[in-house]
C-alpha cells in the first residue's frame, strides 16, 4: 500500500498525525469478556442513544477479518475477532464519555494507565482498518510438519503420509506417501488431507 494512500485513510477515519484530531477524537482500545465482543458494542451503541452521546463517542467496532476454515474436507468462511476480548472505540474523552463506556455492561476497562486510557496511534488504526477490510481471507490450517494425515480424495485417497511442508500462500500441502515400497512426495490441496 502506498503512503498516499495511508494518509487517504488516516484522513477519512478522522485521525491526524497525533492520536488525537483536531476535534478531540480519538480511538481507544476497550477491554471486555472474550465472546461477548458484539453484545458489548451493541450495549455501548445503545447507551450512547439513550444517554445522547452522539456528539462525544462516535463509532464503536469489533475488529474481525474473514478466515477460511477447512473441517471435515470442507472449506468455508468464518469470520474472526482479530483481538478477542477488545472492542475499539473513537470518542472524545471527557469524564462522560469515559463513564458511558466504562460502566457498560462486559466492559472491564480501557487499555492505558489506571483511569487514563491511552489512545492508539493513526498508523495502529490505519493497520487494523486495513487487516479488516483485507480482500483476501486467511486460510486457516492445523496440519504440521512431520503429522500424519490422510488422504480423502484422488487417484491417493486413503492413503496416509506425513506432512513434509506446507504452502499457505497456495493452501496446498506436500505429503510423503509410501508408494510401492518407497516414500513419493505428493503435492495436495488443503481440501484433499485430513488429520489422523
Amino acid at each position: 500500500m502506498s503512503n498516499e494512500s495511508l494518509d487517504e485513510k488516516t484522513n477519512a477515519l478522522g485521525l491526524g498525525g497525533s492520536p488525537e484530531n483536531s476535534d478531540g477524537r480519538a480511538w481507544y482500545v476497550v477491554h471486555c469478556y472474550s465472546g461477548y465482543e458484539n453484545k458489548v458494542r451493541h450495549s455501548v451503541e445503545q447507551r450512547i442513544d439513550s444517554m445522547g452521546m452522539q456528539d462525544k463517542i462516535f463509532d464503536v467496532i469489533v475488529p474481525t477479518e474473514i478466515e477460511i476454515e477447512i473441517k471435515d474436507g470442507k472449506r468455508r468462511e468464518v469470520e474472526k475477532r482479530v483481538f478477542p476480548g477488545y472492542i475499539l472505540v473513537q470518542m472524545i474523552l471527557t469524564e462522560e464519555s469515559w463513564y458511558v463506556v466504562r460502566n457498560t455492561p462486559g466492559v472491564t476497562g480501557f487499555v492505558g494507565m489506571g483511569n487514563d486510557p491511552t489512545p492508539l496511534l493513526p498508523d495502529e488504526v490505519a493497520k487494523i482498518m486495513n487487516r479488516m477490510e483485507a480482500e483476501a481471507p486467511k486460510m486457516k490450517f492445523d496440519f504440521q510438519i512431520g503429522e500424519k494425515v490422510r488422504i480423502g480424495t484422488g487417484p491417493f485417497k486413503d492413503f496416509t503420509g506425513s506432512v513434509q511442508e506446507i504452502d499457505t500462500a497456495r493452501a496446498k500441502v506436500r505429503v510423503l506417501v509410501s508408494f510401492f515400497g518407497r516414500e513419493t512426495p505428493v503435492e495436495l490441496d488443503f481440501l484433499h488431507v485430513e488429520k489422523m
